[in-house]
């Protein structure tokens, strides 16, 4: 934690940025390569552990800094499927399909990309809460920031980027319709059980609907995780208990035990609320099937600290909501597409598993759709869009769903006819 918080009190910051995670780095960097004073306040202390599969796709790399070097722990070439420990078959790729890191690494090197780009960084510093209105907020243009100490920090502009338990997002009214469990255990392994891994990863469709779980390797070191809605947390432990047992890895202590929760937003979840926005976990932004959140973080965290900029600019309230509404617009537009996508994807995978584990296994254009998403040629949203194939699919896996559904919701008696 700096020690010159008295200049600190008498500076009002351009825009202050809460967490530094994918999200916060990606937006203070913005807003500080625009040459403006930019504070990026983290509560612990970096590096710092985060429950994360840690896989790098292409979306995630295009959004990088430009000269970034990702700290790449392994390169994913095959992939091995199951579901549910059954029909596994891998399939692979002459060329990487994404990459693996550990993101205490990850995390501190995006934290060092936006001080560099000149953003200030406080460590070890708690917001309690904002304030736009009230005795700490000298006038309309400016936002108060208050640290659990009591010190108050004074901004043009917010960005909330403070994880999925967000205090900047509960501010700005954020709503969520998926709300998911995420354990996930870090297991060092011999060499021999390393190398058997090394390059490949397990994706195993779950027995819970929704879920799936995977094994990601790093060096001397396998994150194995599993992942499904809240509410099932005893059947959830088990899942993951059954995956490393299975995989014959119950023998291998963990490092490190840990869960999480993840946080869809609803699609009219505000993203803003005055001088105030939030971006990535902040404002439930992240793809719903596959929970993946590094690419949104980092893609909403940039956009945040962009329309941030302008918004630490705007003379009055009715310039500053202008600005605002554009940044939604900008979401909604782009990375609320691919949720949309996302969610309709969940759905159908929930009820037909073994569909897209066939389709993933036995069907060469799910696996070259499966290929171009990992690597950055297109995205779920711009697969169903350019791909007439990938509609229809989509399409008929709708109406199958709701054929179920208006089916289920028939009383028995009036389907025998009576």
């Amino acid at each position: 934690m700096s020690s010159d918080n008295e200049a600190e009190d008498r500076t009002v910051w351009d825009v202050v940025v809460v967490g530094a995670g994918p999200g916060g780095s990606s937006a203070a960097r913005a807003a500080a390569e625009a040459g403006r004073r930019v504070l990026l306040l983290e509560k612990a202390e970096l590096p710092r552990y985060k429950t994360c599969g840690g896989g790098i796709i292409g979306p995630t790399r295009d959004a990088l800094p430009p000269g970034f070097e990702l700290p790449l722990r392994d390169r994913v070439h095959a992939v091995t499927f199951s579901l549910n420990g059954r029909l596994t078959r891998t399939r692979r790729s002459k060329r990487m399909l994404f990459g693996l890191v550990n993101r205490p690494e990850f995390d501190e090197r995006l934290t060092q990309a936006a001080v560099k780009a000149g953003a200030r960084l406080r460590t070890g510093v708690t917001v309690s809460r904002v304030e736009q209105h009230g005795p700490a907020v000298p006038d309309r243009r400016t936002v108060a920031v208050v640290l659990a100490g009591g010190e108050t920090v004074l901004t043009r502009a917010v960005v909330g980027a403070d994880g999925s338990a967000s205090r900047i997002g509960a501010h700005v009214g954020v709503r969520l319709d998926q709300v998911d469990l995420g354990l996930e255990a870090e297991i060092p392994v011999p060499p021999e059980v390393a190398d058997d891994w090394r390059g490949r990863v397990l994706i195993d469709w779950g027995p819970l609907p929704g879920s799936y779980g995977w094994v990601f390797p790093k060096g001397d070191t396998l994150t194995v995780g599993v992942i499904s809605a809240r509410g099932e947390g005893a059947a959830t432990k088990r899942y993951l208990e059954d995956l490393i047992g299975r995989l014959g890895l119950a023998g291998f202590e963990p490092s490190v035990s840990s869960g999480h929760l993840t946080r869809c937003r609803t699609e009219d979840s505000p993203l803003s609320r005055g001088r105030v926005l939030v971006c990535g976990d902040a404002a439930g932004l992240l793809e719903p099937w596959t929970r993946e959140g590094i690419s949104f973080a980092l893609r909403s965290g940039r956009l945040a600290g962009q329309w941030a900029v302008r918004i630490a600019e705007a003379p009055d309230a009715v310039d500053a909501r202008r600005q605002a509404l554009n940044y939604t617009f900008a979401i909604k537009s782009g990375l609320g597409v691919e949720m949309g996508v996302g969610r309709r994807l969940l759905t159908a995978f929930s009820h037909r598993p073994k569909l897209f584990h066939t389709a993933l296994v036995g069907f060469r254009p799910a696996w070259a759709a499966f290929t171009q998403i990992t690597r950055g040629s297109t995205t779920l949203a711009g697969l169903v869009r350019t791909h007439p194939m990938a509609r229809r699919a989509l399409s008929a896996l709708d109406r199958r769903h709701e054929a179920n559904a208006q089916e289920t919701s028939v009383e028995p008696g009036e389907r025998a006819g009576s």
